[in-house]
């Protein structure tokens, strides 16, 4: 943008600083967009010409179910040839920071007579029966209820929205707020994953330097696992909206600079301030607008990041306790590193290091859901996914655990069983099977089990994964047992998942048991990653005890450093860890064991007693 064109300023304030870029910010600039590069960002041209054609079949199939749905009306020939239907981009393809294998946000935009009900019908079965169509499920109990499926292999998330008119024209645009009259509240979300992407454009003072800075932001989070809406961190369009704002306080920085001051406000912001692009409109609709002061829920958002297209909404409200503290750890770790970048004394490489999440704590929760259809399991498992940030909530009230850490996905296999009892075994986390593979799809009955029967018994299952830190004993306590019970968490859990009106207690199941890090499956981990190993018992020796145990042991993990300092010398302040602070426990799997050191029991046996919820307490 001209100098002369740029407006007074963009935002809810003025910019911190109007200062053209320096020779070292250009040179920092330039390494980040080589190394965005190498780390495969941007997807190639092939791709990009893939995603249009898919997105223009895609559009022709709306106007094909919006005709049939029109002549079921009993429409006349020529309005239901004009009623239309369109197809809108929102999200990371419409921003312009989409990679190689991302998906595509679409917005199916239809006419008054077309109802949300005809979409996940007519529409759904439309598409079931194409061939480019795989991993179809619709999930219509969502915030914003959607379609999601691979077309020709590309991820395509498809949300609805009918507006009061009569026909939709390939020229309509939705920015204007009159376009909402009469809508529900559905719709009107629906709608506005679109107009806030638009909104966000609009209010960015350089898209080039926004779209840089973004792509860097969204590699980021999701390398430390950190990119999920779903699971009560940020999604894509939160991400986008904090990137923003910084580009709007200082409107005339390129990327590199852009993105160091990002990491330094962010982790200094006054959370629950407000991430505010503009000021909130109020409309003439009768629609919610986020207003802490009306809306009670409103009050008890941590991180509120508000979306800039009427009516405003949080788009942060499912961030817990523990994952804002999970947030603000991150933002001041990449602080620090996007610091020595810009004086040369690190690298941008550093900032994606991938996530130590299955080595960063002892304790874990494992979350199973389980069914016998690849169909089945698409649906239940991303129901469970979806409610697995009320269990975060609920494990938050526990004495003793500080923390409850979500990882970002859940993990899905297929497993070939010869018999029933190995079936139920893997839907309750049980893997003594050799015939355990990726999930694919394939048809295994065909193949005989090792009983030379024909039968095979195919259970498909999502796991989902906890990380549990567990406080600090307080100064002085002399109390070697503690206890976490996680009976009534994980209860509610179980029975707010199987209250699901699709639930089918014959052929879905749920588990949730606690594991030791050391008991993790080798699933989680990547070629060539440590996976957590047992400590090893100390041999007996003849060697004077005291100069033995007063040997600081550099080569040991910190779990045997811990406890040896906790024991030896328990007058001694321990230096603050947030990371392994949780080190001093051990599990009381076996409770008649004789233990010498600080143990917690993770207590489970109070729940339900049906047989498709296990605690291995």
């Amino acid at each position: 943008m001209d100098r002369m064109d740029q407006p007074k300023h963009l935002g809810v304030t003025p910019p911190i600083a109007l200062s053209y870029p320096t020779q070292r910010e250009i040179e920092v600039t330039d390494l980040l967009v080589q190394e965005l590069t190498a780390q495969g960002t941007f997807e190639s041209e092939d791709e990009s010409r893939r995603r249009e054609v898919v997105l223009g079949k895609l559009d022709k199939l709306v106007k094909e179910f919006v005709y049939r749905t029109s002549k079921k009306r009993q429409l006349p020939e020529a309005d239901a040839r004009e009623a239309g239907g369109k197809i809108f981009t929102f999200g990371s393809y419409r921003l312009g920071v989409h990679g190689a294998g991302t998906d595509i946000d679409t917005l199916c935009v239809v006419p008054r007579h077309v109802t949300r009900e005809d979409f996940f019908s007519d529409m759904h079965d439309s598409l079931i029966n194409l061939s480019d169509v795989t991993e179809l499920t619709s999930v219509t109990d969502a915030y914003v209820p959607v379609i999601k499926m691979k077309f020709q292999d590309i991820p395509i998330d498809l949300v609805f929205a009918n507006l009061n008119i009569n026909k939709v024209p390939d020229d309509l645009e939705l920015r204007e707020n009159f376009l909402l009259k009469n809508l529900d509240e559905t719709c009107i979300r629906s709608l506005n994953g679109s107009r806030v992407t638009d909104e966000i454009l609009r209010l960015v003072p350089s898209i080039p330097a926004f779209r840089t800075s973004l792509r860097c932001i969204k590699l980021w989070a999701k390398r430390r696992a950190i990119y999920s809406n779903v699971m009560g961190f940020f999604g894509g369009v939160a991400w986008a909206m904090l990137v923003a704002r910084i580009c709007q306080l200082y409107p005339n920085a390129i990327a590199g600079a852009i993105v160091s001051r990002f990491f330094r406000i962010m982790y200094q912001w006054n959370w629950p301030q407000p991430v505010l692009l503009k000021p909130i409109e109020d409309g003439p609709l009768q629609v919610r607008v986020w207003n802490p002061k009306i809306y009670h829920g409103d009050r008890y958002h941590l991180m509120p990041i508000i979306t800039p297209a009427y009516p405003s909404m949080c788009a942060t409200h499912n961030v817990t306790h523990s994952t804002k503290k999970i947030i603000e750890e991150e933002f001041n770790r990449a602080a620090e590193i996007a610091d020595k970048v810009m004086v040369g004394t690190g690298k941008w490489s550093d900032l994606f290091a991938k996530h130590e999440f299955f080595s960063r704590y002892r304790y874990y929760l494992q979350i199973i859901a389980s069914s016998n259809s690849a169909t089945r399991q698409l649906k239940w498992s991303g129901m469970v996914e979806s409610r697995i940030r009320h269990l975060i909530s609920k494990l938050e009230t526990v004495d003793n655990l500080y923390l409850a850490h979500p990882f970002v996905k859940g993990f899905d296999k297929v497993h070939h069983c010869a018999t029933e009892k190995e079936a139920n075994d893997v839907s309750h986390g049980i893997y003594n099977l050799k015939p355990t593979s990726e999930r694919s799809g394939t048809d295994s009955s065909k193949s005989g089990n090792e009983n030379g029967s024909n039968t095979i018994y195919t259970t498909y299952t999502t796991t989902f994964y906890i990380g549990l830190l567990v406080e600090r004993r307080a100064v002085g306590s002399t109390s070697v047992h503690r206890q976490l019970n996680l009976s009534w968490p994980i209860s509610e859990f179980t029975k707010l998942v199987k209250s699901w009106d699709k639930y089918d207690d014959k052929h879905m199941e749920i588990a949730v048991k606690n594991v030791k890090s050391t008991q993790l499956p080798q699933e989680v981990f990547e070629e060539g990653e440590q996976r957590p190993m047992k400590p090893r018992r100390k041999a007996k020796s003849n060697t004077t005890t005291t100069e033995h145990l007063n040997k600081k042991r550099k080569s040991d993990k910190v779990t045997d450093e811990i406890n040896t300092t906790t024991m030896e010398q328990p007058n001694k302040k321990r230096k603050p860890d947030k990371v392994t602070d949780e080190i001093n426990t051990t599990t009381t799997e076996q409770p008649n064991m004789k233990r010498k050191k600080d143990k917690v029991e993770i207590d489970g046996s109070n729940l339900e007693s049906n047989k498709s919820v296990e605690s291995t307490c």
